[in-house]
């Protein structure tokens, strides 16, 4: 390629980026659809942990049948006489609603006929004063009859049979579309649903992670609509004669609650206050710690929470809630407000500004910068704008989606601006370059640079005959444009080699030059510090800090060979590993921890060994081998020299030969953009 002005101006966005734009931002329109309900998930319940509700002001009661009335009263189910002395206490005591998140779908266990089946020896008298005695559940039924209570039942997958429901209050209007349904309708036994105040469903289905986030208002149960059992005591205790309903909200007593597609109020949940829950101990015993007026005028749940319960469900805030604390939350959420809503237009509006996000993306990469403040207000805004809609408003608007659609796109445009960029940078190099080669075969520079760079190096007729214990050759094959690759050997002593391989940064003059100066300091600090090759890197690298006024690097591969003993030592400056060639052929490239160029920073250089046994190879090259490229781009790399047959040579020269053969056969005619230096070293022992 030539040089040219038009070659060096840098191409306007176009269709690359379009292309690139669009796909990105279809993909991230794909994943916020796959994966947006989780994310969404995680966001909300994140939101609720940081500000759970303040349940502190609560009037809804809950009484539990824990650990302590176990031990008082004896283990679940418990005789109906003391869950009549139970209602019989929260009425007494001005209660507005007694609900029992407890199904009572079975008779009394301790009926008096089961009494005396289990005792035969009973006289025929005794026992016929015991059958005599009114059962607990009649008892408990008259109690329940004189009281404001709601009854839990159950929806169930299998139609009851037998079972008349009451029916409780109307409920008119259009139920939401995926509204949970049930085959069947588990009432508690007739002696005690037919006189209770009101009848809910206690079913609560939680969402596909086991998290439950809302409580369902409204189902349908055999064909009928049934009240949520939270919903019932709310209406209760407000004395609303009816529900009406719509496909987004659920209506009672003049206000409307928002729900979703399942019927469901979104709970804001919070830690129901340990003040307002109440052992079933203290009632059943009277305890003189209960304040008079602790029921008085207030809606109350009776469940349970003793050990072995199975009513705990995975909340938001808590890994573990009971049921009747999440019933409690949903009916104190339903008399002062405290639901959240997903509103229709929150997904719409999501989409929207998404779609805003990457237009803005889109006109930042086609029209410049005047878009960037408004992508980037809005990119700060929408999360914040989210958070304070659920903190003031206790609405659920998604920041994720929007952002993710925008950063998709966002994304998109910065890969396509990148490889724009980087084919820009390249076309103005290689134009850099073209100018400088054709200014030096002009100037007669580009003849001096081969010459000082060729004339630098040691012949290879000399380097053949050294020391008849090594077998030792090196090549160096310009480039059309010239570069700095340079090596050196030096015989230090009797027993001692020392050697180097490098590679300048840059071409042209400055690069030879660079290379001179390099090839100079080399050989003087191999002259002074043959022994410790750490100390001819420190050295070396220290004049070049001193002198570089031009902030050009080499990478050099120092190593000094004990000609007695095989011993090779090595410093490695940002350069290509050695490769070792053992006497049987097997090559393997030797892994050096090393460090940076020379002329880069002051950096200690670390020492590291190998030994040649006698028959052994090392070949040294430069990046002009490995990063040879062919017509389609792909580098010859290293796998591919170690893979070859080049390094199979019976003498160095041989493989020296050999891997400049190989490595223009790989080229296939494309012009080398480097210098090819290669160095080969045969230990042939003492």
């Amino acid at each position: 390629m030539t040089g040219s002005k038009s070659g060096s101006k840098p191409r306007r966005p176009g269709r690359r980026v379009l292309g690139t734009w669009l796909a990105a931002t279809l993909v991230a329109v794909l994943l916020s659809s796959l994966l947006g309900e989780r994310i969404r998930s995680t966001i909300f319940d994140g939101w609720q942990a940081a500000s759970p509700r303040d349940l502190s002001a609560t009037d809804v009661r809950v009484v539990m049948v824990d650990n302590p009335s176990v031990a008082a009263v004896g283990s679940w189910p418990w005789p109906r006489y003391y869950l009549a002395r139970l209602t019989e206490q929260l009425a007494a005591r001005g209660a507005r609603v007694i609900a029992f998140d407890i199904l009572f779908a079975e008779q009394d266990r301790v009926r008096p006929e089961t009494f005396v089946s289990l005792y035969p020896e009973l006289s025929k008298g005794a026992a016929a004063e015991v059958e005599a005695l009114e059962p607990m559940d009649e008892l408990f039924g008259k109690v329940i009859g004189a009281s404001p209570v709601v009854l839990a039942h159950a929806g169930t997958s299998e139609a009851q049979q037998g079972q008349a429901i009451l029916a409780d209050a109307p409920i008119t209007g259009t139920l939401p579309k995926q509204v949970d349904s049930w085959r069947g309708e588990l009432a508690a036994i007739p002696v005690l649903d037919d006189v209770a105040l009101g009848h809910g469903l206690a079913n609560g289905r939680p969402d596909s992670d086991g998290v439950t986030r809302g409580v369902p208002l409204v189902m349908r149960a055999a064909g009928k609509l049934r009240p949520g059992f939270a919903l019932e005591v709310a209406r209760q205790s407000v004395a609303a004669e009816g529900i009406k309903v719509s496909p987004s909200s659920v209506a009672f007593d003049g206000q409307a609650i928002p729900v979703d597609r399942h019927g469901r109020m979104l709970l804001h949940f919070g830690s129901f206050p340990r003040s307002r829950i109440v052992s079933a101990a203290d009632l059943i015993g009277n305890s003189p710690h209960l304040k008079a007026d602790e029921f008085a005028g207030k809606p109350v749940v009776i469940g349970m929470q003793a050990e072995g319960t199975s009513d705990i469900a995975a909340t938001p805030i808590a890994s573990e809630e009971f049921g009747p604390l999440i019933q409690a939350q949903a009916v104190d959420a339903m008399l002062r407000g405290g639901w959240l809503e997903r509103p229709a237009w929150a997904g719409p509006l999501e989409w929207t500004v998404g779609a805003l996000l990457a237009l803005l993306a889109l006109g930042i990469a086609l029209f410049g910068r005047m878009y960037r403040i408004a992508l980037g207000i809005i990119l700060i805004g929408v999360p914040t704008l989210c958070w304070l809609a659920f903190l003031n408003a206790s609405l659920l608007l998604d920041p994720a989606r929007p952002l993710m659609v925008g950063g998709g796109a966002i994304g998109g445009v910065a890969i396509a601006l990148f490889a724009l960029a980087r084919i820009d940078r390249e076309r103005l190099r290689e134009a850099l370059v073209q100018e400088r080669v054709a200014a030096a075969e002009t100037e007669g520079e580009l003849q001096a640079a081969r010459a000082i760079q060729l004339g630098m190096v040691p012949p290879r007729e000399r380097l053949r005959n050294i020391d008849p214990r090594v077998d030792l050759d090196a090549m160096l094959e310009p480039a059309r444009s010239i570069g700095g690759d340079f090596y050196d050997v030096v015989k230090v002593g009797d027993n001692h080699l020392a050697f180097a391989i490098a590679d300048v940064t840059g071409k042209g003059v400055p690069a030879a030059l660079f290379m001179a100066m390099s090839k100079a300091l080399t050989g003087i600090a191999l002259a002074r510090n043959a022994a410790n090759p750490a100390s001819v890197a420190a050295s070396i690298n220290n004049e070049l800090l001193n002198d570089d006024g031009q902030a050009m690097s080499v990478t050099m591969l120092l190593a000094i060979l004990d000609l007695a003993s095989g011993e090779v030592r090595l410093v490695c400056a940002g350069h290509e590993d050695p490769i070792v060639v053992s006497a049987a052929g097997r090559a393997s490239r030797i892994r050096l921890d090393g460090g940076p160029p020379f002329s880069v920073v002051d950096f200690d250089y670390p020492t590291e060994t190998l030994t040649l046994a006698p028959g052994e190879t090392l070949v040294l090259v430069t990046d002009g081998v490995t990063e040879a490229q062919n017509a389609e781009s792909e580098l010859f790399g290293n796998n591919r020299l170690l893979a070859g047959k080049a390094l199979a040579g019976v003498s160095a020269s041989a493989i020296c030969d050999a891997i400049q053969a190989e490595v223009r056969r790989f080229e296939a005619g494309t012009e080398a953009t480097d210098d090819l230096t290669v160095m080969v070293v045969r230990y042939l022992g003492a």
